[in-house]
């Protein structure tokens, strides 16, 4: 089975700090806000829906940064291949509302503290897309 699911990495940059939105999942990984596309969506309708959401924070796409793709199985026997593409996405607002159903946490961080939890907390295949959106954004801490 194939699943297309699309989101973002989201910031916003107050006095030249700039602040990324990362999500704590129900395996407590912290990972990038995503979901699955709908019918009749385009990859980035389904980045902005998602990002709201799961944490209340409503974008703009500025740019796409990559499409990753993996496998997962939802039982023994249903391997599921999963394609999430990725956006820059610049936050329109700062208040977060955790949509508890799905996620544990949302933060915002610091890109330092970004790196550290995809390091230590994350899932290996969105490490390209946060370096891709450090060099975009000009983030040199890796």
């Amino acid at each position: 089975m194939k699943e297309i699911s699309a989101g973002g990495v989201v910031f916003y940059e107050e006095n030249k700090n700039i602040q990324l939105l990362m999500i704590e999942d129900k395996s407590q990984k912290w990972t990038l806000p995503k979901g699955k596309t709908e019918n009749g969506e385009t990859y980035q309708e389904t980045a902005l829906r998602e990002i709201y959401e799961e944490t209340g924070v409503k974008g703009e796409i500025v740019k796409p940064l990559d499409k990753i793709n993996y496998e997962y199985y939802q039982s023994i026997r249903d391997r599921v291949d999963k394609e999430v593409h990725f956006y820059l996405v610049r936050a329109l607002t700062k208040d977060i509302l955790v949509q508890v159903v799905e996620i544990n946490n949302a933060k915002w961080l610091k890109p330092e503290e970004v790196w550290d939890k995809q390091i230590n907390k994350g899932y290996p295949n969105n490490t390209v897309v946060i370096k891709k959106a450090f060099e975009v954004l000009g983030v040199n801490i890796i």
